[in-house]
């Protein structure tokens, strides 16, 4: 019986592939014998090409069809078949057969009856000598791929012709058995259609055959069908779900509520593997694939009674023309391989060596040097000064105080906590024996891990050798580093030694999902500790968007950490009425004047210009000429910056002079800020971490200058390094010569009350501080006394006196004094056990009026002198109407704000663990290549 041919040609707004598929079509050697033409919903003139061609039937449809739906409609309209030897060609509009196509298709199906489903070799639209798929199969798992693609056509598989599956396009098929097959699965609308029918023509008893003598030109698979462009992600998600989808449809009846059961908590460790290798973005598909097969209405019921009406074989019969697991990992070695391109490759002479050019050996002189300026703190346990005090005793009494939960500072209350209190719990879990000697360490060791990460963020702007080892000397010895070491300012401090490794980390960003991870828990870490550089940071993240817009999907979320952090915060000073309390420095708050606007151009960020001050009252000079020594200290470094506006290379000067414009006007909007309030006086916020930013982007914009200099580098560089170690030398005496704030820490509270809080833990003592002017500041302290993680700056910044808050005073104000009062009431109700007269104006008429009346109130035994001062002890109270406080966990808003923080730190952190490959060393000429585009790897499986 003569072979009948239908070819059914499907467009939808295809109009730019149309000419050359329908001038293919007509040349065919072996014409069709009726072809009929089917376009679904075109918005470009698909239409009327397909009008204009003469097909033997042309149908039209407004409805947005898939490439299936599309045949069986076509066939509908064409009526029943007229024999068993009827075949229909498969084609859509990006299918441009070559004249000879459909001749060896027919060729090759008439001499093997088993033969049901032909398929010719794709190749690529725009590159006729490359294979774009040939043959289709699936792992053991049912992950779908191509047998063959990307190859350069040279013969080398025409000797495959027995394969599982056959690609849609071009796939010439029985019709008889697309009737009893039931055509395309509609679960199945675009990717793996071609191969859940091929696998049912299998099952079935057929076979299925490709031919490469016959090709035909592919500009995309079905996936592409109706759209002009698809995302990897989008690519990934549609093959999950076909995965899925293939699964439940095979699976047996009673397999399939284990298979249903599992598909979401599959999603979720696939997506966390996802974060692993870094593909954030198909973090969403696989758990909305999961979902939509799920719950979606995914056609599964009328799939699996289609398959089982349909198969006559067991999955044994199909198992030799599954891909071997060996191939599985050779294909998707390949594909990884495939991703790698020259900015993989570290160049030589642009990443110089930490040790062959010196950085090793300066973040040695730098620890050298903190040792000689900080080793009498070697034997301490914790520092108290400035915003110094003890972390509290255990790692769990650190992430007690994290979250939102009741606050142990003053009279107490419910709020949440700082977000410094996070990276204070992560210090504190690193000594986990000692939390308070962590604080110790970052001092002891904050010059030489300034030194290291500035070496590598300076790395990334210079090629000469020498340059990242002058910026890490410089960074390490900068005045707003020592500044804040000397002044007890632990939130700047931390802010210095991170903000070299935010900026190597943004830097990488655009090109890497881990550095991008990096640089959101790095931006966190300085929101946390230096809130004022939150408004500079977020300008400058904007700028490095601006000018990477094709990496803005991993630019934008570096903040979402730190928001997460800030959140709870962010809301209560809100609904408080004081925003501006959210830029207040964490810690214990300190008094201080406004540093000048000279101050701050010398980057001196406390009184008496970085320690030169002292030192030109000791020789006698006139106090202006503090001011000018440290200016000529500054020149080389000043005069180099703005050089490099003016040099070959200054494009790369302008950012850093803008960065340290941010720096500086940061660092006056923070002079002029009163945010939070340390007793009755004003707490100024420290500008010591915003200069930090000023110097930064000085010290970047000379090395700009610097790098166009050749003879006269090094000596300019010398010269600048040498101005910056004199600079430094009175802030590195101040703790030798006494003249520091930061001192070694002992007990918060005496003996006597540590002793008590063992037996009694929420027993409070009055703590009064005489004040200038003869008032007295008065303060509870529970237990053993507030601990720098007790802090709160909801305490420090608060406008308002509580109704708790006013009972201490009215309390204070009368122990202090002779009255009639009796105190026995407020003392059992705060339960007081102890009063303290701190020991600060001992001569003070306020502390002489304090001892006096205490010593003749009958309701206190006077204890005698201790370290902190002089204690009473009120016999009868306990802490038995002090009730426990709520903990972090203990409400649901606390609980579930940890559970959301937790989340998105935990994703963080997972797509931040390096999984890659260590990059080759080689060596690169010429500027840095574009971005390479990434290409899907094949999906990890899961049983």
């Amino acid at each position: 019986m003569q072979t009948r041919v239908t070819a059914i040609l499907v467009a939808h707004s295809g109009a730019a592939y149309l000419e050359r598929t329908l001038a293919g079509l007509a040349r065919q050697t072996r014409r069709p014998d009726s072809i009929v033409t089917v376009d679904v919903g075109s918005t470009d003139n698909s239409a009327e090409l397909l009008a204009a061609f003469g097909a033997t039937q042309f149908v039209a449809t407004s409805r947005k069809l898939d490439f299936g739906a599309a045949v069986a409609q076509a066939l509908e309209a064409i009526g029943p078949a007229v024999s068993e030897n009827d075949w229909i060609w498969l084609l859509a509009h990006d299918n441009a057969p070559q004249p000879t196509a459909l001749e060896r298709l027919l060729a090759a199906v008439e001499i093997a009856p088993s033969v049901v489903v032909a398929g010719p070799k794709l190749m690529r639209w725009d590159e006729p000598d490359v294979i774009d798929e040939f043959g289709e199969t699936m792992t053991e798992f049912g992950a779908s791929f191509a047998m063959v693609e990307g190859e350069l056509d040279q013969a080398q598989h025409d000797q495959q012709s027995d394969v599982l599956a056959v690609a849609a396009s071009g796939m010439l098929v029985r019709r008889s058995m697309w009737t009893v097959l039931g055509g395309f699965d509609p679960g199945l609308p675009s990717i793996d259609a071609a191969l859940d029918f091929s696998v049912r023509a299998r099952l079935a008893g057929y076979r299925v055959a490709s031919v490469p003598s016959a090709k035909v030109a592919s500009a995309g698979g079905p996936e592409l069908f109706g759209r002009r462009t698809i995302s990897d992600r989008r690519r990934a998600s549609i093959h999950r779900s076909a995965q899925l989808h293939r699964r439940l449809v095979y699976a047996p009846a009673s397999a399939l509520p284990i298979h249903w059961l599992s598909l979401v908590p599959l999603a979720i460790l696939r997506a966390i593997g996802q974060l692993l290798v870094k593909r954030p973005g198909a973090v969403a598909g696989e758990i909305g694939s999961a979902f939509a097969v799920a719950f979606g209405g995914s056609h599964i019921r009328r799939a699996r009674r289609n398959f089982k009406r349909t198969r006559r074989l067991g999955w044994a019969a199909i198992a030799p023309l599954r891909m071997p697991k060996s191939h599985v990992r050779e294909r998707r070695a390949q594909a990884r391989e495939t991703t790698r391109t020259e900015r993989d490759v570290v160049p030589r002479d642009t990443r110089a060596g930490f040790v062959s050019h010196g950085g090793l050996w300066v973040v040695v002189l730098a620890g050298i040097v903190g040792l000689i300026a900080w080793g009498r703190l070697l034997a301490a346990g914790s520092l108290v000064g400035g915003t110094l005090a003890p972390l509290s005793g255990t790692v769990g009494q650190l992430w007690a105080n994290v979250g939102y939960g009741y606050r142990e500072i003053g009279t107490g209350f419910v709020g949440a906590a700082d977000p410094f209190s996070y990276l204070l719990a992560v210090l504190g879990s690193i000594t986990f024996w000692a939390p308070s000697l962590s604080v110790v360490l970052v001092f002891l060791l904050a010059l030489p891990l300034a030194a290291l990460g500035a070496w590598f963020a300076a790395r990334r702007l210079t090629t000469r050798p020498f340059l990242p080892a002058l910026a890490a000397l410089l960074w390490a010895l900068g005045p707003p580093l020592l500044g804040s070491l000397s002044s007890g300012q632990l939130g700047a401090t931390i802010a210095h030694l991170l903000l070299p490794w935010l900026v190597l980390a943004v830097l990488s960003a655009p090109r890497s999902w881990a550095a991008s991870a990096a640089a959101a828990l790095l931006f966190a870490g300085v929101a946390a500790s230096a809130p004022i550089l939150v408004p500079a940071l977020l300008i400058a993240l904007i700028a490095w968007m601006a000018a990477r817009p094709t990496s803005i999907h991993r630019l934008i979320g570096i903040p979402i950490p730190a928001a997460a952090l800030f959140a709870p915060l962010v809301v209560q000073q809100i609904a408080r009425g004081n925003p501006l309390g959210l830029l207040a420095d964490p810690g214990v708050p300190t008094t201080g004047s406004r540093v000048s606007g000279l101050h701050l151009t010398l980057l001196s960020p406390g009184a008496g210009l970085d320690g030169w001050a002292e030192v030109v009252r000791t020789f006698a000079l006139p106090g202006s000429a503090a001011a000018i020594v440290v200016a000529a200290l500054l020149a080389p470094i000043g005069v180099l910056a703005l050089v490099s506006l003016f040099v070959p290379g200054a494009r790369r000067a302008i950012p850093a002079a803008l960065v340290a414009l941010l720096g500086f006007v940061t660092a006056v909007v923070a002079t002029h800020l009163q945010a939070a309030y340390s007793a009755a006086h004003p707490s100024p916020i420290w500008p010591g971490s915003a200069l930090s930013l000023f110097w930064m982007g000085l010290i970047a914009a000379a090395l700009v200058g610097l790098e166009s200099f050749r003879r006269a580098a090094l000596p300019l560089g010398i010269l600048a390094a040498i101005a910056c170690a004199v600079l430094s030398i009175p802030l590195l005496g101040t703790y030798n010569l006494g003249t520091t704030t930061v001192q070694a820490g002992g007990r918060v509270l005496p003996a006597v009350v540590t002793v008590e809080a063992q037996t009694h833990p929420r027993i409070g003592t009055l703590v009064l501080t005489p004040q200038n002017g003869g008032s007295l500041a008065a303060t509870i302290e529970r237990g053993a006394g507030t601990t720098l993680d007790d802090q709160s700056t909801l305490a420090s910044t608060s406008r308002k006196l509580s109704a708790a808050d006013r009972e201490v005073a009215v309390l204070a104000g009368n122990l202090a004094s002779r009255s009639g009062f009796d105190a026995s009431g407020s003392l059992n109700k705060l339960s007081i056990g102890f009063v303290l007269l701190a020991a600060d104006a001992p001569n003070s008429s306020a502390h002489a009026r304090a001892v006096e009346a205490l010593d003749s109130n009958p309701l206190f035994t006077p204890v005698g002198q201790t370290v902190n001062g002089l204690l009473w002890r009120y016999g009868k109270a306990t802490d038995a109407n002090s009730a426990r406080p709520l903990g972090n966990t203990d409400t649901p808003l606390g609980a579930g704000i940890l559970i959301g923080q937790g989340v998105i730190f935990g994703l963080t952190l997972l797509l931040g663990i390096p999984t890659a490959r260590r990059r080759r060393r080689g060596k690169v000429s010429g500027s840095e290549p574009e971005e390479p585009s990434r290409t899907f790897d094949a999906e990890v499986e899961h049983v």
